[in-house]
């Protein structure tokens, strides 16, 4: 086989129903694109017959590759596994759960041979709740102000990288990333493209809300240092608020005189402070608990076996 053109990475986590329904559609899409590819697909770790049904693609299909983890690592981390095997000049990201169309591929790719390095999708007409669209619009909003990137959807990971980004992605070693945000970091002309997306076809989705809390966590505080800003601030206006109200009950005390009344506002508003300090001292640990993973210098992931890449 000659080198691919074109690499479409695929994490995989318990997709047995979707599988075959996602090759059946993705294989014509890049047979017509008339260029050398390969699909390689990472199994995080599946429960199910995911990795049955993939070791049986790989033995069928010559441009299918398979990389099998040693247990479940992440999303993020099975598509940096993918990355670091890829051969491909243009990397194409996509789930599995075929809520993003295959077909949509062409479009990327077309927007990368105009000379872009990074090129994002937006969903259009999203098949979500309203839940999952409202939180997302937010954490998009909040993002950007925090980080200074614009893009419009992170959540969508159709998405398309050139070679020189993905080699810059291999070199990052962090234990916890967002993959779309820090190739904004290295991409120096991105661009986006609107996609269509689809309701899941079958199977649940892999993303709950704590694990999309964290996932926004790990967002903002692995990409910015604007929260803990922040908070210095929040504490710089508490302090002088509280100097000031201090004064107002001193003078209050001369002009009226000593009084019961008003103790239980004194403890709401002292209820107040503890709140912000703690949340202050949760800020500074989640900071402090990503320098603790790093310096740990554990494996990022575990590669027990890979299929068709020989």
């Amino acid at each position: 086989m000659s080198k691919p053109y074109i690499s479409i990475i695929i994490p995989v986590y318990n997709e047995e129903p979707n599988l075959q329904k996602l090759l059946a559609r993705l294989y014509p899409v890049m047979t017509a694109l008339g260029k050398p590819f390969e699909i390689i697909f990472t199994d995080d770790g599946s429960r199910d017959r995911s990795l049955e049904i993939l070791r049986e693609m790989a033995q069928s299909h010559p441009e299918v590759k398979v990389i099998e983890f040693n247990g479940n690592f992440g999303q993020h981390m099975a598509i940096m596994a993918a990355f670091e095997m890829s051969a491909g000049e243009i990397v194409v990201t996509l789930d599995a759960d075929l809520q993003n169309p295959p077909e949509e591929i062409p479009k990327l790719v077309a927007e990368m041979e105009k000379g872009h390095d990074v090129v994002g999708s937006v969903r259009q007409k999203r098949q979500d709740t309203f839940f999952r669209r409202a939180a997302s619009r937010i954490v998009n909003i909040t993002t950007n102000k925090m980080t200074g990137m614009q893009m419009s959807d992170y959540g969508c990971m159709l998405r398309a990288y050139n070679r020189t980004v993905i080699d810059n992605l291999n070199r990052c070693q962090e234990m916890t990333t967002f993959i779309p945000a820090l190739a904004q970091t290295f991409a120096s002309n991105p661009s986006e493209v609107p996609v269509s997306h689809a309701e899941r076809a079958e199977g649940e989705s892999k993303y709950s809300l704590y694990r999309l809390i964290r996932l926004n966590f790990d967002l903002m505080t692995g990409f910015s240092v604007v929260p803990l800003q922040l908070f210095a601030l929040l504490g710089i206006l508490t302090s002088v608020a509280s100097v000031l109200f201090a004064l107002f009950l001193l003078v209050r005390r001369f002009l009226i005189g000593s009084e019961v009344e008003g103790v239980f506002t004194l403890f709401a508003i002292l209820f107040f402070f503890v709140g912000i300090i703690i949340f202050g001292i949760g800020l500074v640990g989640e900071y402090v608990g990503r320098i603790y993973q790093e310096v740990r210098r554990r494996p990022r992931y575990v590669v027990r076996r890979t299929y068709g890449f020989e």
